[in-house]
């Protein structure tokens, strides 16, 4: 079993910055790729941005050039980095960790992230 553990959500103005954090615990040697969904009320959840283990990186378009994905693979750790944040980020953020020899994914409990305009 994996367990995932948000941080770093909050209120933030237009143009304002901040750093996400999810920490995985438990069969993390398990875990393959992770990453950051969101979803805004009355919206599908949907991809912001993911990393393997190798390092590769994608990103949703409307996250390209303003969010950074990082991560720490050892401790399976991984960051997002939100700059140049608009009323429109605004949404509980998931982490996400998958675990490819069973197919199984797995999500924090989200972090409200609040883009006030």
């Amino acid at each position: 079993q994996v367990q995932l553990a948000e941080s770093g959500g909050g209120l933030v103005q237009t143009g304002g910055s901040l750093r996400l954090s999810c920490a995985a615990s438990g069969s993390i040697f398990s875990i393959n790729n992770m990453g950051w969904y969101r979803q805004a009320p009355g919206k599908q959840r949907e991809l912001v941005a993911a990393i393997t283990s190798g390092g590769n990186t994608r990103y949703a378009d409307s996250a390209k050039g303003r969010f950074t994905i990082s991560g720490d693979n050892a401790r399976k750790m991984v960051y997002l980095q939100m700059n140049s944040l608009k009323p429109e980020d605004t949404a509980v953020y998931y982490c996400w960790g998958w675990v490819p020899h069973s197919g199984s994914a797995y999500w924090g409990q989200g972090t409200q992230v609040t883009v006030s305009s």
